[in-house]
């Protein structure tokens, strides 16, 4: 168990295990196939009381939320066997990713499934009793008051990289094992990278598609970012569970930032610290889509108190060192203001939500912060929508027409067809002119009223439409 030490009750585990195995072999018992060091391995499926094995303190299922409560997750790092920290483990697993205040519905569903149906699929477990696979179903059958589980027991030389290796090869199965969530799965992401593996291979192994891999590594960049951007003097800080919800905001603030730092860097800045902020405002993905580069200085800038103006005032370039003379320009005045706002509300956040280490007048005073931003980018929200529909509806005319001549110039394709192919309806064809004709004589109507001094084609539409 190389950099895992043995559990208190570890070889008694073990020699429980080692009687089963042995017995399970001499009966050609069940098997269950797994990924074993890049190879298949059948292991023996044997059934242990389930209150002697061992909560996996490194599953990647709860890594984000052990965070949460850092006096019981300091007990998992100091004492990872102990009651107080298994107890921690077992509440984790039962709670919702999200919102740890309540139980996760997907783990209600579970004990519903096993008070019905039984076990399903064997868990997996080590040789002294810590659990690979299968965490979430023991805290499970434990709350059911069933006495034992089923599980496949890894080799001897089983090693901790070994579990963490089997967990994420099972969990990244498609079968009836409940998902990682967001957050999660991009710790496991970022911990397989760290190890040295290429992106390829950690993409291939997750399933996933390299430029997928590579999006969500630049999500969980930004995400940690904001998290360093959050810590205040008193030591409140944003936590990773406080993005679990966001998934998709985030996802769509990638492809939007890509896209423009392709040109423009300064306003793909811009974008994203205005879209950072409304996610912490808990605004919907349609109305973030609203925020485009100009959003701050167009909608907000002029509406902001003076308590969320900015603070500092622009920097300045930023020398190469080494290169004398060279440069770097120094982000624009807009990208200043929309990242110090971003980061006021980076502060407030971590405050108001933070019930230890801030004070009741400190969290009061940040929610009243928050609330104003809100108020303030709700009208900003508002006309930034109002000019979108406006846009919106200046160039649905246009497009119509557009769509209308795409359909002509395939309708002369196949007409050509038709014709050499003896295959045209002449009498329909000529029906069908008649109705686009007082199509168009009901539009050149509209535009006679609306344009004084019609252009080249406006012209040629109203002359059309008087020509009999």
């Amino acid at each position: 168990m190389s950099g895992f030490g043995i559990p208190p009750q570890g070889e008694e585990i073990k020699s429980l295990i080692s009687q089963r195995l042995n017995q399970a072999i001499a009966e050609a018992g069940a098997k269950v196939t797994i990924d074993w060091r890049g190879e298949p391995r059948h292991l023996y499926v044997i059934s242990m009381p389930v209150d002697m094995l061992y909560y996996n303190p490194d599953t990647h299922r709860i890594r984000a939320q052990r965070t949460l409560n850092p006096e019981r997750n300091h007990a998992i790092e100091a004492d990872p066997w102990g009651e107080s920290a298994q107890s921690y483990l077992h509440d984790l697993l039962r709670q919702r990713p999200s919102n740890p205040d309540q139980t996760d519905p997907d783990y209600t569903a579970l004990m519903d499934e096993l008070d019905d149906v039984g076990q399903r699929e064997p868990g997996i477990v080590s040789p002294y009793g810590i659990l690979v696979d299968g965490n979430t179903r023991a805290a499970a059958l434990r709350d059911l008051g069933e006495q034992n589980i089923r599980v496949g027991v890894l080799p001897d030389d089983t090693s901790r990289q070994d579990i963490n290796n089997v967990e994420l090869s099972l969990q990244l199965r498609k079968d009836r094992r409940r998902d990682y969530s967001y957050i999660n799965r991009l710790i496991a992401v970022d911990e397989e990278l760290a190890r040295g593996r290429s992106e390829t291979d950690v993409a291939k192994d997750f399933n996933i598609k390299l430029a997928t891999l590579q999006r969500d590594r630049w999500v969980y960049g930004l995400i940690l970012n904001a998290i360093d951007r959050s810590k205040t003097e008193g030591g409140a800080a944003l936590r990773l569970i406080d993005f679990e919800q966001h998934q998709e905001k985030l996802r769509e603030l990638h492809r939007d930032y890509t896209k423009l730092a392709k040109t423009d860097s300064d306003a793909a800045n811009r974008l994203m610290q205005s879209r950072l902020a409304m996610v912490l405002l808990d605004y919907p993905k349609t109305s973030l889509r609203l925020a485009a580069e100009d959003f701050h200085s167009r909608y907000l800038d002029a509406r902001l108190p003076s308590e969320l103006k900015p603070t500092t005032s622009a920097s300045a370039p930023v020398g190469i060192v080494g290169i004398p003379g060279v440069t770097l320009p120094a982000a624009s005045t807009d990208s200043h203001a929309a990242e110090e706002l971003t980061n006021q509300l980076l502060r407030a956040k971590a405050v108001s939500s933070d019930g230890a280490s801030s004070s009741p007048d400190a969290v009061l005073k940040a929610s009243s912060l928050m609330k104003k931003a809100r108020e303030t980018f709700d009208v900003a929200v508002k006309l930034a929508g109002q000019n979108a529909e406006l846009v919106k509806r200046q160039t649905a005319v246009p497009e119509r027409l557009t769509d209308a001549a795409d359909y002509v110039n395939q309708c002369a394709s196949e007409f050509a067809e038709a014709r050499a192919k003896r295959a045209l309806d002449e009498e329909a064809f000529d029906d069908a002119l008649i109705v686009l004709r007082e199509s168009l004589e009901v539009l050149a109507r509209q535009a006679g009223r609306a344009f004084t001094a019609p252009g080249e084609g406006v012209a040629w539409l109203l002359e059309a439409a008087r020509t009999k």
